[in-house]
């Protein structure tokens, strides 16, 4: 499931994860696993019948983070089966609970694939709630046009979309203004 997009933006979705680390702002994994045991995603691989034998599978290189992006013990990692990251996971009870009590009210989205993974947990995220942070030099997407198309999208309904040079301005602004305020 190689996304040429995403791998050159790693540098771009480094920058976004150390900025939140080092702001104290909880980093979120998601892995996208399909079982072999039953089919946990049946239209998925209906449409894209290659998942039925190969692809995201439990414990294999095409379910890892790439090392460049590896988790560090304290970030979590949440499994989902299907491309809404909040669909039948624990995504929306860690973050009620990760910061305090009801405290996230901001989902920064970064990854792979822009157009379907990326955007359809940006659309869960708005669905409940939360303001979206789509940072598009940090999503990967098959074509330069499903990029741009998804960007236009998000940005005109369901949150802002920036670099992450202005995301991590952002963070850093914030931070500064929080240590005068206090």
């Amino acid at each position: 499931m190689e996304v040429p997009m995403a791998r050159r933006r790693i540098p771009e979705m480094q920058k976004v994860i150390t900025g939140c680390r080092e702001a104290g702002i909880p980093v979120i994994y998601t892995r996208h696993i399909l079982l072999d045991t039953f089919d946990v995603s049946p239209l998925e691989s209906t449409y894209n019948p290659a998942l039925l034998t190969a692809g995201m599978r439990g414990g294999t290189f095409g379910a890892q983070v790439v090392d460049a992006l590896a988790p560090e013990p304290e970030d979590v990692v949440v499994q989902k089966h299907r491309y809404d990251a909040f669909h039948n996971t624990r995504l929306e009870s860690v973050l009620a609970g990760i910061s305090g009590l009801r405290q996230v009210d901001t989902v920064i989205i970064i990854g792979t694939l822009t157009e379907v993974c990326c955007d359809s947990t940006a659309r869960g995220a708005y669905m409940r709630d939360f303001k979206v942070a789509f940072v598009s030099d940090a999503t990967g997407a098959r074509s330069d046009a499903a990029q741009k198309a998804t960007e236009d999208t998000m940005g005109t309904f369901f949150g802002r979309v920036l670099k992450s040079g202005e995301l991590v301005a952002e963070i850093r602004e914030s931070e500064s203004r929080e240590g005068r305020a206090a």
